[in-house]
């Protein structure tokens, strides 16, 4: 058994240790989701929230995550934890986060009111996180990220679709065009 003062330094010790760490600026919401402060807060229409990302200039994202999903936590505490990527993402797209078992009542582009749950199965997503792309205009999926992916190929599937390059050729050509012009740079693609 430990004593008071072997107890105190211990705790000192273990804050001192805690502190060295670097911090994950991420939060768990009610749901039990990582959260971004720059996530839409919205009434569940999917209509009128696309509305509202395209009047700010923005192209619109709907991402399905789930509680207890170690991929969704990557996502946020490596690839949003990037400034680059958080900044790059909160800048040009209006991203709205639904829990693929939840309960929430949304309103789908058909005029369709169903659960978060409903809504998964509604567009087959089967696993987390799975990132549904808009294009502008109409309620068409332009795209969509089917499962964890790492810094690079992430933040090349949002300037894919912010550039509307989707129209233009498949996201594998756009990747690996991206991927070589890096390496004529002389500059290494951050794959991890």
């Amino acid at each position: 058994m430990i004593d008071r003062r072997q107890f105190t330094l211990l705790l000192a010790a273990t804050a001192g240790a805690a502190t060295a760490l670097p911090a994950i600026a991420t939060e768990i919401g009610e749901d039990g989701l990582h959260v971004q402060p720059w996530f839409m807060q919205t009434f569940l229409d999917l209509a009128e929230d696309k509305a509202e990302a395209e009047a700010a200039g923005k192209h619109f994202a709907v991402v399905f995550e789930q509680r207890g999903c170690p991929y969704c936590k990557e996502m946020h505490e490596v690839n949003f934890a990037r400034p680059e990527i958080a900044d790059y993402v909160s800048s040009n797209f209006g991203v709205l986060q639904l829990n693929m078992w939840g309960a929430r009542a949304v309103t789908d582009f058909d005029g369709e009111e169903l659960e978060e749950r409903d809504l998964a199965r509604k567009w087959n997503v089967h696993f987390t996180p799975t990132i549904v792309f808009f294009g502008p205009g109409g309620d068409a999926e332009v795209i969509r990220m089917p499962g964890y992916f790492k810094p690079f190929h992430f933040i090349s599937m949002f300037e894919y679709v912010a550039g509307d390059h989707y129209a233009e050729e498949g996201f594998q050509r756009f990747l690996q065009a991206r991927f070589d012009r890096l390496e004529e740079e002389g500059k290494k693609p951050d794959l991890w």
